[in-house]
């Protein structure tokens, strides 16, 4: 399933320079207040989530003498990053596991010797379903988004009629396309593999990543390799065949279940990665419950005032926060850059996650979740069976369902109250899975605006806003609104911008 965008992460340790000595103690307040003298280059990073505190870490590996401030507003770990323990339940709120690709996120853990603390995914119940009138049926094995690796599965896949198996079965015959704007996801994919492909297959799997509507999602900003497919061999089967030869594929190849090699957790929820971020800071760099209240320049440095009434002088601030809470920020630093960030759209999400007894879904097949077109007219986009995916989330005989609701196309059902969408859940997965009596534990999560929505030229808009900061030296920006949504693309972005501050 999707994972949800990941920007507003918290942690840290109130005291200033805890354990340190009396003169190290008033130093480090000193270099934070910007009334010492600078003798490191000083950084300011606002927004604790995952994009700032994996940009304070990346910073601090490079520079341990480096003085970093981070400021977060909010008074505990994690933002959409958040896990509960309740009894034997561990209930992840956001994100349950990251990528290895791009490596930016395991590369980190193992720089922080936490790679051994991580575990993979079950080997039983691997691999998704897509509702089919009403019925679960499993994704065509070998199947990579908008790619055939198999074409037997493919051919003999419940999901499509022998209409749209011959019609995507022509795609090699489909002449490229040679203009170099941007397109929407929904029309690259109607245009090469058919409208049934499309609607039954492609265009839920991409939704479940982006909460979006494909129609007007961006196939530049959100699946270049394919476009770049198309530009190269002129079709996706023939680019299929060339990467078979170069045994590119052989993953995805080797079975549905073998691409979950490809993920990895933590034992105690994901909570556990903004810990080991923000541990790995020095004491004190991590302010919670203190915001920025101002940014200003100062000849060649920026004032920063904080929410708590203090104040520091910083050569670079990195801003790590939601594109509007930036868009402030920048109004009368970077106007331009300010007006594009207020432009790009959100959608929010309510996740519903319930413990439930296992005798109590007639569904037996194990699966680590499904995903819901939107012809079908359901009232949820998809489910993930949290537990079935990682060990030690429930007891062996209770399973944790978490059921995603809203998003882009049914924003008008996250008006409902928290009792209202349990129910809704509960209805569906009746339906769908034929779950019955009453969930052990339920709660209900709500990401309001969380998730950005990469529309038609969002590549030529993140372009103008970096174009824009560029007239402000020393301010740089981070988040999920930009450059990919996901764990592993944030933590790549991270690595990249504090190779940039040097």
């Amino acid at each position: 399933m999707g994972q949800l965008a990941l920007g507003r992460l918290a942690l840290g340790r109130l005291a200033l320079g805890r354990g340190l000595g009396d003169t190290s103690e008033i130093l480090s307040i000193g270099i934070l207040s910007g009334v010492s003298e600078k003798t490191e280059p000083t950084v300011a990073i606002v927004g604790g989530g995952l994009s700032g505190l994996a940009t304070a870490v990346h910073l601090h590996l490079k520079n341990p003498n480096r003085r970093l401030a981070v400021f977060e507003s909010s008074p505990r770990v994690g933002g959409v990053i958040h896990t509960e323990r309740i009894d034997d339940f561990v209930l992840d709120h956001g994100a349950d596991m990251f990528a290895l690709n791009p490596p930016a996120a395991i590369n980190l853990c193992r720089q922080l010797g936490a790679e051994d603390r991580l575990i993979l995914p079950n080997q039983t119940g691997r691999g998704a379903m897509i509702v089919h009138h009403g019925k679960l049926k499993p994704l065509p094995d070998g199947f990579v988004l908008m790619r055939a690796t198999k074409m037997l599965p493919m051919l003999t896949t419940g999901l499509l009629s022998l209409r749209g198996k011959l019609r995507m079965a022509a795609e090699a015959f489909v002449p490229k396309r040679y203009t170099l704007d941007d397109e929407s996801v929904a029309n690259f994919v109607r245009r090469r593999l058919g409208n049934e492909v499309l609607q039954r297959i492609v265009g839920p799997l991409v939704a479940g990543i982006y909460t979006a509507d494909v129609e007007s999602l961006s196939m530049n900003a959100t699946m270049k390799p394919f476009v770049e497919m198309e530009r190269q061999y002129g079709s996706l089967t023939r680019a299929t065949l060339a990467r078979r030869r170069s045994g590119q594929d052989s993953v995805e190849r080797s079975s549905a279940g073998a691409r979950y090699e490809q993920f990895r957790a933590f034992p105690g929820g994901m909570i556990e990665l903004p810990k080991l971020l923000s541990e790995s800071l020095p004491v004190g760099t991590v302010r919670l419950q203190c915001g920025v209240q101002s940014i200003q320049r100062l000849e060649d440095q920026w004032l920063v005032q904080d929410t708590q009434g203090g104040s520091g002088q910083y050569d670079d601030v990195v801003l790590a926060t939601p594109p509007r809470i930036s868009a402030t920020f920048l109004r009368d630093i970077a106007p331009a850059a300010a007006a594009e960030l207020s432009s790009i759209e959100s959608s929010s999400t309510a996740i519903v996650v319930m413990a439930v007894r296992r005798e109590d879904i007639a569904e037996k097949r194990r699966m680590f979740g499904f995903v819901v077109p939107p012809i079908e007219r359901r009232r949820i986009l998809a489910a993930s069976f949290a537990s079935e995916k990682y060990a030690g989330r429930a007891p062996q005989d209770h399973v944790i369902v978490r059921v995603f609701i809203g998003g882009t196309l049914q924003r008008e059902l996250l008006e409902h109250d928290d009792e209202t969408l349990v129910d809704i859940a509960s209805d569906e997965l009746a339906e769908l899975i034929g779950l019955r009596g009453t969930p052990v534990l339920t709660r209900v999560v709500r990401w309001n605006d969380a998730m950005p929505q990469y529309t038609l030229g969002h590549v030529e808009r993140v372009q103008r806003i970096r174009e824009s900061i560029a007239s402000a030296p020393g301010i740089h920006l981070i988040s999920n609104a930009l450059d990919g949504v996901g764990i592993a693309p944030v933590i790549a972005a991270a690595e990249k911008l504090a190779n940039q501050i040097g």
